[in-house]
């Protein structure tokens, strides 16, 4: 499940909503936490640099963001493939985090960012228009209708990454709730910020290329849930 803030429709982001804590950590993802993750980890206390391609050691053209990382998988394979692109991983939940440290510690990357916090206060503090794309693979779609202001796709949540995107970049976005999607896509429809790019059924219905499939995609696959996949571009 992945992170979400409380940000009604009608007003600024709120209280942050997340699973902090899971299963309790064997004693070298303990260790991965206190030593690791303090040398990757995104301070966004201090003011953010006029380029954000100047928070990563090695050299990058432009930098993305993926929103609630789970286990890693689809963060770990965007950073191989495009290693001139650099990237923020935001994950509240500790054992998400302590999974991406151990693949990091297995193999070093300098082009990831990791952000043990609130996305929301991420791409507040991002200059406007530095980022090339922001992915939301399979957020938590709170299905109570009572929840649904914790989902992260709101009006104001969608008003900040038109902010925080560059012309031309793209918000994507995957789950295999058929409510979350139809509310993502009222709610980036309805915004004059974003065109959704989507011409013919099968750019939705199936995985854009290179795509990498997550432990929790397959899982829903498994169990006959199909996901939609949506790729909205900054006008």
């Amino acid at each position: 499940m992945m992170p979400d803030t409380d940000q009604r429709s009608d007003g600024p982001a709120r209280a942050f909503f997340g699973r902090r804590k899971g299963h309790k950590l064997r004693s070298h993802q303990a260790g991965l936490i206190a030593g690791l993750l303090p040398r990757l980890s995104l301070e966004i206390a201090a003011p953010p640099p006029t380029g954000l391609a100047a928070l990563f050691p090695g050299k990058v053209a432009t930098v993305r963001v993926e929103i609630g990382f789970g286990g890693g998988e689809h963060l770990i394979a965007e950073a191989d493939a495009h290693p001139d692109t650099g990237f923020i991983g935001v994950e509240p939940y500790v054992n998400g985090m302590a999974k991406i440290l151990a693949q990091i510690e297995a193999k070093p990357r300098d082009n990831i960012k990791l952000l043990a916090g609130d996305a929301a206060e991420l791409l507040a503090w991002v200059p406007p228009g530095s980022l090339s794309r922001i992915d939301l693979i399979h957020p938590d779609p709170w299905p109570k209708r009572r929840h649904w202001k914790r989902r992260f796709v709101q009006d104001a949540t969608v008003a900040a990454m038109a902010r925080a995107l560059a012309s031309g970049g793209e918000f994507r976005f995957v789950s295999d709730i058929d409510h979350y999607c139809a509310w993502t896509l009222a709610h980036l429809l309805r915004s004059p910020d974003f065109t959704w790019t989507a011409e013919r059924a099968a750019d939705w219905r199936a995985p854009w290329p290179g795509y990498t499939m997550t432990r929790y995609g397959r899982k829903a696959e498994r169990e006959g849930r199909k996901a939609a996949y949506l790729i909205f571009r900054r006008r």
